[in-house]
């Protein structure tokens, strides 16, 4: 009897578990597609990019910028913006770690006019991120190698309602009017 109530409460548990992991696969894979669909109507053509004088695509970023190093944003930089761009948006994020998608970084309210972050600088306003707090949080992946998407988004409104992670993907999605990606690896040695 108490095997049975175990592996119930188990069961239960692992359900759960999955439909939270499904719920935020659904809202990323939303978000990827209309922020697709409005890259491909960008505002002036052409396609913006997102580069970094501290790593490459692809490229192994930096111990300083992570958690066994300084702990801060990397610099970054931009250009190809769309005419009609009123502010940039930029989230940074870990696709793999173990319980769905970790969030690093929000930053909203990137003035039109910046095309460039400082190594440990913020550009916006930050709202609260996976770790519970504002402040950029770099790669601290749990074990082996996992990638850090750097998602900037130029946006058709000056301020971005939100101030929380689901707000914040929401409302990105509704005034993207372009998109522009970096993305680094890190493992913990």
């Amino acid at each position: 009897m108490k095997r049975t109530n175990i592996i119930s409460i188990l069961g239960i548990f692992l359900v759960a578990m999955l439909i939270g992991c499904i719920k935020q696969e659904v809202v990323e894979k939303e978000i990827h597609r209309t922020t697709t669909i409005k890259e491909e109507k960008q505002i002036g053509g052409g396609s913006m990019k997102l580069t970094s004088d501290d790593f490459k695509e692809g490229e192994m970023i930096p111990r300083k910028f992570t958690c066994q190093g300084e702990d801060i944003n990397p610099h970054l930089k931009w250009e190809d913006v769309p005419e009609g761009t009123k502010s940039f948006a930029l989230i940074v994020d870990d696709p793999d770690a173990p319980m769905g998608t970790w969030v690093h970084w929000l930053v909203k309210d990137i003035p039109p006019e910046v095309r460039e972050i400082p190594q440990n600088s913020v550009p916006g306003k930050q709202v609260i991120n996976d770790f519970g707090k504002e402040d950029y949080g770099g790669p601290c992946p749990p074990s082996g190698v996992h990638r850090y998407f750097f998602k900037l988004y130029a946006l058709d409104v000056e301020k971005l309602e939100a101030e929380n992670k689901e707000d914040f993907y929401r409302e990105v999605e509704k005034h993207a009017i372009a998109k522009a990606e970096l993305m680094g690896r890190y493992q913990k040695s």
